[in-house]
């Protein structure tokens, strides 16, 4: 395993500590295992840094027009898509995640690295943005850290951080126009390009039927459609999907998530607490990551910061995807092949309890696999709580989809007292099992269930909600399950 690059001050070291938890919620996604994730986050990242540096050095020393470059967190994002990209051609690829593979080898990952013109729009706009305007929008729309948090980091003025932003927006859809002007498109796609600039410029405007027909047939059309289009909520994605490629709603989807359980609330708000100015146990932690960044080799680093609060040799023994402690479950249950497109609907790509991720769980998957998640596993003992038992708690499970033989559910605990770790357990009726376990790790023992808390969510405020979600094998029947706790305590039904 490479070492990481020592970082050159403080600066640095905790940019180091930030990004090291983007690549690896990335590389997680990439991979068949938890072990394997942490292998290829770690190459990547050495691969990754190196880039960067060489290209801020380049910028530095040289003279001219600067060097066209994304910023840090993308940058190495890229670097994972092409160090995965590398296992699959020297023979590595069975380590990868199946969709993963199949992407790779299609015209979709050939654009990527492909002639610069036939790139994705989003990629060749944010590249051409200055480091600053490009750093600002990543973090503030695919990371969802809150205004104040990216201000900080910017050393920017946190009350003018929300008109400086949509300044960035601004700039960036111009950015996305040009490029979309420069790419070698047909006639009939040229014939478009004003109507479409002029039609994505206002909310108000109405699409024509003519080009709603375009986009709805020419992918690179409605790539910079996406991408010019600032209302509606779309920007997040179309940044996603077009600089990171495979995985990427997937991706945001994670990074939300986290922001979501570290805010203790709903979805996030701009305006909120800065997460990462909370207790003190969160600052020694932040302490503790900068300080493994400055000093330790891969493999020490690779202990401190294993992804989802596995430990060495515990997880580097697990090394799968399925956090099922019984070995006679068979690994088929966990994922769902593509030998059921008539099924009802696939596990949906945003592994979240979100409304949005029940709908698309019923409906046909989009033409870009986006990849699952996955956690280490922890043999935990079943009744070993990790903080003492709450006051008082509430638990929703939602059965998001089911079929002859398997399942789909999400279980939403809302929690009266703050926590610093978390263990929900409950019982089935009907003899389920569960398969892939997703924002958690699954410990299974006969009809119990104890799911425990990722690293990166483990994290609860007083009066907020943690929710994770599984695949799970039945048979026959399928009733809710009961008997529901919190780290010990019991949870009544909300």
């Amino acid at each position: 395993m490479p070492d990481l690059p020592t970082p050159q001050d403080d600066i640095e070291a905790a940019l180091f500590s930030e990004c090291w938890d983007a690549v690896l919620s990335y590389a997680d996604l990439c991979t068949s295992g938890s072990l394997t994730a942490h292998q290829l986050a770690t190459e990547a990242f050495t691969l990754g840094m190196r880039e960067v540096r060489a290209a801020a050095s380049t910028h530095v020393r040289g003279a001219g027009r600067r060097t066209a470059r994304l910023p840090t967190i993308p940058a190495l994002l890229t670097a994972v898509r092409g160090t995965a990209a590398g296992w699959e051609a020297d023979g590595r690829g069975h380590r990868l995640d199946p969709d993963l593979r199949l992407w790779l080898n299609s015209e979709g990952a050939a654009r990527f690295a492909g002639p610069p013109l036939r790139r994705p729009v989003a990629l060749r706009g944010l590249r051409d943005m200055q480091q600053a305007d490009a750093t600002l929008l990543w973090l503030a729309e695919v990371e969802a850290l809150p205004l104040p948090t990216v201000a900080r980091r910017l050393g920017l003025d946190p009350a003018t951080a929300a008109g400086e932003l949509d300044q960035v927006r601004t700039l960036f859809r111009d950015r996305c126009h040009r490029a979309h002007l420069d790419s070698p498109l047909d006639a009939h796609c040229r014939s478009y390009a004003r109507l479409l600039d002029a039609v994505t410029r206002s909310p108000a405007a109405e699409t024509p039927a003519d080009l709603s027909g375009h986009l709805a047939t020419c992918v690179r059309c409605a790539e910079a459609a996406a991408c010019l289009r600032l209302h509606g909520g779309g920007l997040p994605a179309a940044l996603a999907g077009g600089v990171i490629g495979w995985g990427g709603l997937a991706y945001l989807e994670r990074r939300r998530r986290a922001t979501e359980v570290r805010l203790g609330a709903g979805r996030p708000d701009p305006s909120a607490a800065d997460p990462e100015e909370g207790t003190g146990r969160s600052r020694a932690l932040r302490g503790g990551l900068i300080a493994a960044a400055v000093l330790l080799s891969a493999l020490a680093l690779g202990a401190s910061m294993m992804p989802f609060g596995g430990a060495g040799e515990e997880a580097a023994a697990h090394d799968d995807r399925q956090p099922v402690a019984d070995p006679e479950v068979p690994r088929t249950s966990a994922r769902p092949t593509t030998a059921r497109p008539t099924r009802t609907g696939s596990p949906s790509a945003r592994p979240s309890a979100t409304a949005t991720a029940r709908t698309s769980a019923r409906t046909k998957p989009g033409p870009e696999p986006q990849g699952t998640s996955s956690a280490t596993h922890q043999a935990t003992p079943t009744g070993a709580p990790a903080t003492a038992p709450p006051a008082g708690c509430r638990v929703a499970y939602d059965l998001t989809d089911q079929w002859p033989d398997g399942f789909q559910a999400t279980v939403t605990v809302t929690t009266d007292q703050a926590l610093a770790g978390w263990q929900v357990a409950w019982s089935f009726r009907d003899g389920q099992r569960v398969g892939q376990m997703w924002d958690a790790t699954a410990h299974q023992n006969g009809s119990r269930v104890t799911a425990t808390a990722a690293d990166y969510n483990k994290t609860v405020a007083a009066h907020g909600t943690l929710s994770f979600g599984f695949l799970g094998s039945r048979q026959d029947e399928n009733r809710t399950p009961y008997g529901f706790t919190l780290n010990g305590a019991p949870c009544t039904a909300g």
